[in-house]
């Protein structure tokens, strides 16, 4: 299964986002040049999400990465997996950094 974007939960990081900023929808309006702030009450309820270029510019304004935005079903995956993997890697780079040692 290849990863999937939350619409909804990527929508209620980025109000929580604008929140922490103290930022209003309109001043996203402004910054992205939007011509009505309809478009961002939209990514916010989950309805759509923003385009490549709104999501960079986004994190612009909000001073996060575009990860930090996003919600998905990748990351999460990915920490399962690494938790599960972890004891082998720490064996791995303990080994690796005593043969450079040596």
């Amino acid at each position: 299964m290849f990863p999937l974007i939350d619409k909804e939960e990527t929508g209620r990081r980025i109000h929580m986002l604008l929140e922490d900023r103290g930022l209003t929808i309109q001043d996203v309006r402004e910054f992205l040049c939007l011509g009505c702030v309809q478009s961002v009450y939209h990514w916010l309820e989950g309805q759509s999400l923003p385009s490549l270029d709104n999501l960079y510019a986004l994190s612009d304004l909000l001073q996060v990465p575009m990860d930090t935005m996003v919600a998905g079903s990748r990351r999460e995956r990915w920490q399962k997996g690494f938790r599960v993997k972890r004891p082998y890697l720490r064996v791995y780079y303990i080994l690796m950094c005593c043969r450079v040692a040596a």
